[in-house]
């Protein structure tokens, strides 16, 4: 959803990559890569659970939203740099696609060992994310061009997991400074399961991903330019000419 509203960021992408303009931007794209593993491990590190020390948890949830946000930064600003310095090309534009995959990856498989998400669910919007990327690329494929559009393009998700990360991180660090009767539970049941604010986030993916991937693909069908015309089909049979060559034969 994010995606509507990248022309109004160009101006300000314009004045946050001015000090980056001295750099590769396939450095840049290494960085983005980078801050999403070191957030991955940070949600593997929180999988620790009890044998953490009481402010560590809060303050790995609030270090893995920072990691995320900082992630999605520099992931902007790759393909920024390179189309002002005019360095695109499909080389980098191959890294960017590939580190973005194994980001995501990373950031999923993270989450489902945190302790803090329902594996499964983690699982299930890892899935949603591909197919969500894939229905983009193969539009890129067949016309020309990616389709962005939909309710779960990558700057929704990075922003989406970074506010959750942040909230969780803060809310872990209210109850450890406020036990007691303001405690406020990290899991509620909904229909019978319980449920974390990671969780919400992952059902969110799940649901919207597979809008957005049926709604890439169908957009991407109906701007298909229509197929050729097949050629006339000829009756079957001997050519017109052939009795009357045979005939000659006999004739001569």
């Amino acid at each position: 959803m994010l995606e509507q509203y990248r022309e109004w960021a160009r101006p300000h992408l314009d004045r946050l990559s001015n000090p980056f303009l001295r750099f590769a931007p396939r450095t840049l794209s290494w960085t983005s890569f980078l801050l999403f593993v070191l957030a991955a491990g940070t949600f593997v590190a929180l999988g620790l659970g009890a044998s953490l020390p009481p402010l560590v948890a809060p303050l790995l949830f609030l270090g893995a939203g920072t990691a995320i946000f900082l992630g999605g930064i520099f992931d902007a600003l790759d393909g920024h740099v390179a189309r002002r310095r005019h360095l695109q090309s499909e080389a980098g534009d191959l890294l960017d696609h590939v580190l973005d995959r194994y980001a995501d990856l990373a950031l999923l498989l993270g989450i489902a060992v945190s302790g803090w998400a329902n594996p499964t669910l983690a699982l299930l919007a890892l899935v949603s994310l591909l197919l969500v990327s894939y229905m983009g690329t193969q539009a890129q494929a067949v016309l020309g061009r990616r389709q962005y559009r939909g309710l779960l393009g990558r700057a929704d998700r990075i922003l989406l997991l970074s506010l959750v990360s942040w909230v969780m991180g803060f809310w872990v660090l209210g109850n450890r400074f406020f036990p007691g009767p303001v405690l406020i539970p990290y899991r509620f049941v909904v229909a019978g399961v319980p449920l974390t604010p990671v969780d919400l986030v992952l059902l969110y993916f799940v649901v919207a991903g597979q809008i957005t991937a049926a709604y890439r693909a169908r957009r991407t069908w109906r701007e298909l330019p229509p197929p050729p015309s097949p050629p006339p089909v000829r009756a079957s049979g001997p050519p017109a000419d052939a009795g009357s060559s045979s005939r000659g034969a006999e004739g001569a």
